[in-house]
């Protein structure tokens, strides 16, 4: 009897100890889990951690592609005559099962997924483009997405439509994406927010280089807060090459933010602002923009700072005065020891003013043989002037080939680097003082300016016109391979008649600036008969 006393007392402590481990362990935090870059087995375990059942996580499937076109009709086909009756036969081929679509089970189509593209779809590790779309993705699924994604290196895209985005997802997403080292396109269509704080995407830390805010709803607010991330006096925006703002609520106010977010970057190659609510006033700031503007008091005193580091680099601070004269109350420092200088000083201060006549009648000579003084221009060769470049030779086009040796000393393949073009601060261009302003070139770097589908009219076109024309003069006068000035601009749909002079005159001018311009090739028959009027 004892017996079997200690052996029910000792199973009921097993089973005890036993449930107190399980007890523990569902109270201790599981490891953080570490992502390994394969994008549909992290995307997968941690919305499974973060308590999603397994049919409320969205699979990752591989976005579908437009089928390719069916091959031609075989010309060979050949005709066979029956030797019953002589009657030619023609072999038609049998019709593949059509491609263009596909079928899913009912209401498949609506469910939540999340559709990628790989360069190579048997490694899971190369994913390059993300595609969300009509789904809400909330917070818990935006944390997933930020440990996940900067964990995937060859990820240059992600798109977003109408996931219902907030304040607090976007401020999330602005927070990421920096680390996502070779993300350079970002799409936000159809998410309205109130806050519209949309330019925390392309802030000074951005890395994207194209992005689209288009149906967002965004108001002159935003349009704001986007024109202060594009440049300020003080910060620039060294990345973004394209903006989509088009089919937004942006008025002539919010088009003068976003003109004034353009006046200090020379970075933004192409600006969409259609479909908007601009005018006469709005189009004529973005015209101001592209000719020449005078400096606010602001950018002035910015641009004597940059001088003034400009010119004395290694420029010391003041030495104190000493401490008994500037202690001392009763006497006062003397005018005279402050103006007066010895005559050594003279004879150094003449023989300095000799050496600088010298030096500039040298730069003189050296700027009439064709070689300009102070090019802002030049290739930037202390920057990349490791020794393997300095040793490149050139080649056609203005490349270098760059070769060089590994650590154990075999030969590398050459490489080719294009010529680096240094751009330089817009603060630091020539000016022009007009009663009492001072006045700089405008933005002409921006090649591409979409305002179709707005309000602008006569005023408008008048100004942008004027716009181009001074920057046609202004690349006449100065060339420049960096700035070119506008060559394309969209102007369809606005509140003027196609057969106006203003929207003629525009017309005429950019078709020849065009990239795709193409004149009209003169027919032989033409050439001949006016050779032979003549």
């Amino acid at each position: 009897m004892g017996k079997r006393m200690e052996k029910a007392l000792k199973e009921k402590a097993a089973a005890s100890s036993t449930s107190q481990d399980a007890a523990d362990d569902e109270s201790k935090t599981p490891e953080p889990y570490s992502c390994t870059g394969m994008f549909e087995q992290d995307f997968t375990e941690l919305c499974r951690r973060s308590g999603l059942q397994q049919g409320e996580i969205p699979p990752v499937v591989i976005r579908p592609k437009r089928p390719p076109t069916p091959p031609p009709p075989d010309p060979k086909a050949q005709t066979q005559v029956s030797a019953e009756d002589g009657e030619e036969e023609q072999k038609e081929p049998e019709e593949p099962k059509p491609t263009t679509y596909t079928t899913k089970d009912k209401f498949q189509y609506f469910k939540p997924t999340v559709q990628v593209e790989m360069e190579n779809e048997d490694k899971p590790a190369t994913v390059t483009e993300i595609y969300i779309r009509g789904w809400k993705v909330d917070d818990t699924m935006m944390g997933v997405l930020k440990q996940c994604l900067p964990t995937i290196e060859k990820l240059h895209t992600l798109y977003f439509w109408n996931t219902g985005l907030t304040e607090k997802t976007i401020a999330e997403l602005a927070s990421f994406l920096p680390q996502c080292s070779n993300l350079k396109n970002l799409t936000l269509d159809g998410n309205p927010v109130l806050e519209e704080n949309f330019a925390l995407l392309i802030g000074d830390d951005s890395l994207l280089a194209n992005v689209s805010f288009r149906n967002n709803h965004i108001t002159d607010k935003g349009a704001e807060m986007i024109g202060k991330a594009l440049s300020t006096a003080k910060s620039c925006n060294k990345n973004l090459i394209s903006l989509n703002l088009s089919y937004n609520k942006i008025t002539d106010i919010g088009a003068t933010h976003i003109a004034n977010g353009l006046r200090m970057n020379r970075v933004v190659l192409s600006l969409s602002l259609a479909s908007n609510q601009i005018s006469d006033t709005g189009a004529k700031k973005l015209g101001e923009v592209l000719s020449r503007f005078p400096l606010t008091h602001e950018e002035t005193v910015e641009r004597r700072k940059l001088i003034r580091e400009k010119g004395s680099p290694d420029r010391k601070s003041p030495s104190p005065p000493s401490r008994g004269r500037a202690e001392s109350k009763d006497r006062p420092g003397s005018k005279g020891s402050g103006t007066v200088l010895d005559k050594t000083d003279k004879k150094r201060d003449k023989s300095s003013k000799k050496k600088d006549a010298k030096k500039e009648k040298e730069e003189d000579k050296t700027v009439k043989g064709g070689a300009k003084k102070d090019d802002k221009w030049k290739k930037d060769t202390t920057r990349h002037g490791s020794k393997a470049e300095m040793q490149g030779t050139k080649t056609a086009k203005g490349k270098k080939t760059v070769g060089g040796k590994d650590k154990k000393g075999a030969l590398l393949p050459e490489s080719e680097t294009p010529d680096v073009v240094e751009a330089i601060n817009p603060l630091m261009d020539s000016v022009e003082n007009i009663d009492g302003q001072l006045w700089i070139p405008g933005n002409r770097a921006l090649i591409n300016l979409n305002l179709s589908r707005n309000q602008i009219s006569e005023g408008g076109f008048k100004a942008l016109l004027l716009g181009v024309q001074y920057q046609m003069t202004l690349n006449s006068l100065q060339p420049n391979p960096a700035l070119k000035g506008l060559m394309r601009i969209s102007l369809n749909k606005n509140a003027i008649s196609p057969s106006n002079d203003a929207v003629s005159k525009l017309q005429e001018l950019m078709t020849t600036r065009d990239p795709f311009y193409k004149p009209p090739s003169q027919s032989p028959d033409g050439d001949s008969q006016s050779h032979g009027g003549q």
